[in-house]
């Protein structure tokens, strides 16, 4: 072999190796976590650079070289397959599993959680306070909330099932509000399915109104089908339900916190004092327990309860008037008492 020719193949020999031995490093690096020591987030944009990308990488410590990591992720060719999100990066993440995470579109999910017994305005309001959601949909008419929504011309209350619903960064908040509008939906239907044969409600939409007092009438899961049914026996015998969260529903976002006995006397759609019947709408958004209880309410010769002034927020049953007379006598003997305790 020609002097040359030697020197060629040595030199091919030499390249060889150093390649071979820069891809064995590379390999390294990007198996090896990088030196922060706490979880760290990474918002890629839509239309991000793979440099800005490496480059972010590097200035919060999750690679050590941005151009190195540039050159494995070209070399790869997954330079077009990183997918834009907010990507959340633990100490033993090496900078493989940030770029695989990056192409599988493993997004970072914020919870958005609705509760029982919120009312739609409350909801909306919670809603426009999470800076993750986008579009506020808290100046919404309820008119144009239903048509956003796809159900235009429907009162937006109780729709929207009570949960945490786990959405990446940059959702709008009228998606979620979809999301939970189709779970009451599909709650609404089971329960519906679920019911008791004689119960005296005429269609889903009277099982959630029932639903929505009994949520807001007690959070003693275990007392929500007891109430149930003592609404139910009034309504299958033409008396009012009386009850107080549907009148301070109709006043509204006005009410300052102190019902008084002229709200009671004052008429109007949601005044279960004054007139018989479910209300028109239901007044929060209930949970699945309490519709649950209001398709299957529990037997029982009960019509009337009162709080028994104990802590727990449980209440006293009782199925003729003068007991209940005397259970009331008995819960404003111990409010009063604990307001002297007090003082």
């Amino acid at each position: 072999m020609r002097r040359g020719m030697r020197f060629v193949v040595v030199l091919l020999i030499c390249l060889t190796s150093a390649l071979g031995g820069g891809w064995l490093y590379l390999n390294s690096m990007m198996n090896s976590p990088g030196s922060r020591t706490a979880p760290v987030s990474l918002e890629v944009t839509p239309g991000s650079s793979v440099r800005r990308i490496a480059a972010n990488l590097e200035q919060i410590e999750v690679v050590d070289s941005s151009g190195l990591f540039e050159a494995y992720v070209r070399a790869k060719g997954l330079a077009t397959q990183i997918q834009a999100g907010e990507y959340l990066i633990v100490e033993t993440d090496s900078p493989r599993d940030v770029l695989q995470k990056m192409v599988d579109g493993r997004v970072l999910l914020h919870s958005v959680t609705l509760v029982e017994g919120w009312t739609y305005w409350e909801m909306l309001e919670r809603l426009s306070q999470i800076e993750v959601l986008t579009d506020d949909v808290s100046s919404l008419e309820a008119e144009e909330l239903m048509s956003l929504m796809g159900a235009p011309g429907s009162h937006p209350e109780g729709r929207f099932f009570p949960d945490t619903y786990h959405v990446p960064r940059g959702t709008a908040a009228s998606k979620v509000l979809a999301l939970a509008m189709q779970r009451m939906e599909d709650e609404l239907t089971q329960a519906w399915n679920a019911r008791d044969p004689d119960l005296p409600l005429e269609d889903p939409y009277q099982v959630l109104i029932l639903a929505s007092v009994v949520e807001k009438e007690t959070a003693l899961a275990s007392e929500r089908p007891t109430i149930a049914g003592v609404f139910s026996r009034r309504l299958q015998k033409r008396m009012r339900l009386q009850t107080d969260p549907t009148v301070i529903y109709g006043i509204g976002q006005s009410f300052d916190g102190n019902l008084r006995k002229a709200d009671l006397e004052r008429d109007g759609p949601y005044n279960t004092y004054t007139r018989r019947g479910l209300p028109p709408t239901p007044i929060c958004i209930p949970g699945r327990e309490a519709l649950l209880a209001a398709a299957r309410p529990a037997e029982g010769r009960a019509l009337y309860f009162v709080a028994t002034g104990e802590d727990d927020g449980s209440h006293y049953f009782s199925a003729t008037l003068e007991e209940h007379n005397q259970a009331v006598a008995r819960y404003l003997k111990k409010l009063r008492q604990k307001r002297r305790e007090q003082r």
